[in-house]
């Protein structure tokens, strides 16, 4: 990725930078799979799956998990919105093609199979679903003692949508000039909690879930267990009133990493810091653990949760369409090659 590495999250034990390679050296494998149905980009938000021939339709397909966020459902023992961050995580990559999602299966497994447990997970899977307007079609279960402690598990899941070929968004048409469009967060969704694990010490002093957070009504533990934002609906509706070129989901690697995967090569995002809603969580997580501000915005969505690019003159329709979601101007795109310009 572009300009992308945060020392900060290294320390906590993930090095984003480690990814990329870990991509770069699979290709070669990957590629070896491809049919004449698949589309050879890799890293973009959703796995494509060309059936126009057969339907005019283009399959996107997302997978992923939740991260080390289930630790903090664990010392909370909350499990009934969790299923909404393993939910959302993979459609909201699908959406950034322009695909409708239609179906979700959930893989849990755990140490002790609990029943209780596993239905509030289930139930929160379950209400991800009904927000995104795709259906639960199936999903396992898997107890592994030995493997995972009585009291632990692990979640993830797989999601396919739909969209025609022609309405398919391209990141290639995205041009100089364009204007690029906010829809906030809802926290600090599914990435960076090994971070901030570290940061509040939470894992040998729980008790910390309780304190106050600065600007907020809510616990830290509150704050940071609040489901991620589902923009299925939002963006649906959106792209039936105006052309959107390209979406970015921010998840993590923060802008970094995250923006430069939805603009041409040749293309940058500029952003006026001034212009970010950072909500007080990241403000806290930045004090509190001494954070310098690049390995914020390269770590934390820092309370923007998807960036779309539309022409100039769409601008102001694009707001008015997403005015409720809270949309805002976030920055424009210019001619470089730097990924993101902050300033």
């Amino acid at each position: 990725m572009i300009n992308s590495f945060s020392e900060s999250y290294k320390k906590s034990g993930v090095d984003i930078t480690a990814g990329y390679k870990a991509v770069e050296l699979m290709k070669e494998d990957v590629a070896r799979t491809r049919t004449k149905n698949s589309y050879d980009d890799i890293g973009g938000f959703g796995g494509c799956t060309d059936i126009s021939k057969e339907s005019g339709n283009i399959l996107v397909s997302g997978t992923d998990g939740v991260g080390t966020k289930l630790k903090l459902a664990f010392l909370m023992d909350k499990h009934d919105t969790i299923g909404i961050d393993c939910v959302a995580m993979c459609v909201n990559d699908i959406i950034c093609t322009g695909a409708k999602p239609l179906l979700f299966l959930d893989y849990i497994a755990c140490g002790k199979n609990r029943p209780e447990k596993i239905a509030s997970i289930v139930k929160g899977v379950a209400d991800g679903c009904v927000e995104a307007g795709c259906a639960l079609v199936g999903g396992e279960t898997a107890e592994m003692p030995g493997f995972y402690k009585e009291d632990e598990y692990d979640l993830a899941g797989f999601s396919t949508g739909i969209v025609e070929k022609e309405r398919m968004l391209d990141k290639n048409r995205v041009e100089d000039g364009d204007a690029l469009i906010a829809l906030p967060s809802s926290g600090v969704h599914s990435n960076g909690f090994s971070l901030i694990r570290k940061i509040f010490d939470i894992d040998n002093n729980p008790d910390v879930l309780s304190s106050p957070v600065p600007g907020e009504e809510k616990t830290l533990g509150e704050v940071l267990l609040a489901p991620t934002r589902i923009y299925v609906r939002p963006v649906l509706k959106a792209l039936e009133g105006v052309k959107i070129k390209s979406i970015a989901h921010i998840t993590g690697g923060g802008f970094y990493e995250n923006i430069p995967r939805a603009l041409p090569k040749n293309l940058s995002a500029k952003i006026e810091k001034a212009s970010v809603r950072i909500l007080p969580i990241f403000k806290h997580i930045m004090k509190e653990g001494k954070i310098s501000e690049r390995d914020m915005f390269n770590t934390f969505n820092m309370g923007v949760g998807m960036v779309l690019a539309v022409k100039k003159e769409d601008e102001d329709k694009t707001l008015k369409l997403l005015e409720k979601e809270g949309a805002y101007k976030l920055g424009e795109v210019v001619e470089s090659n730097e990924g993101v310009i902050l300033w």
